[in-house]
């Protein structure tokens, strides 16, 4: 139960070095996006990468060569996924979601918020996360494509011609 032998906890060390090693050189070489936190696909792919690491280390019947393939295998698709996403409005639009506005302006927008599941409460806690604590200092809260609140606050001006935060926020 709580020791096997010593070939069971050689073989973890081993492989494990040997995959972790292999999953930071692929992380490396396709950049910072593949661990991003920006939507459901992203965080589906991180997952994936830790579940797999746990199942070489630990699997006895998978292989370090098969590990490292699945490793490939996911950063692979992730890296071509978001690749055709940055070409492919459509792509973009299957594989991630729009920022949702939920407040603005003094004002709860309940629609948007029933749709994406948040409370009230959530959002006064951002807004109390941000150190203020009234709510006439905030411009608006928005839900992130990461599931974040981003709070911004009514005292930033925008100049005429500037370009607005809110762009491509949806609006209920």
């Amino acid at each position: 139960m709580f020791f096997d032998n010593w070939y069971g906890i050689l073989r973890v060390v081993l492989v494990g070095t040997i995959a972790y090693v292999a999953l930071v050189i692929l992380l490396r070489v396709t950049g910072k996006r593949t661990l991003s936190k920006l939507n459901a696909f992203d965080l589906v792919v991180t997952v994936a990468l830790g579940s797999t690491l746990a199942t070489v280390l630990l699997t006895k019947d998978v292989a370090l060569l098969e590990g490292i393939t699945a490793f490939t295998l996911l950063v692979g698709l992730q890296w071509g996924i978001t690749w055709l996403s940055v070409r492919s409005s459509m792509i973009a639009g299957f594989v991630k979601s729009e920022p949702t506005l939920l407040y603005i302006q003094g004002r709860f927008l309940p629609g948007a918020m029933q749709r994406e599941r948040v409370t009230q409460a959530e959002v006064l806690a951002a807004v109390r996360n941000e150190g203020l604590a009234e709510m006439e200092s905030v411009l608006g809260v928005v839900l992130e494509t990461d599931g974040g609140l981003t709070v911004l606050h009514a005292d930033t001006t925008n100049p005429k011609g500037a370009q607005s935060a809110l762009e491509g926020v949806r609006r209920s």
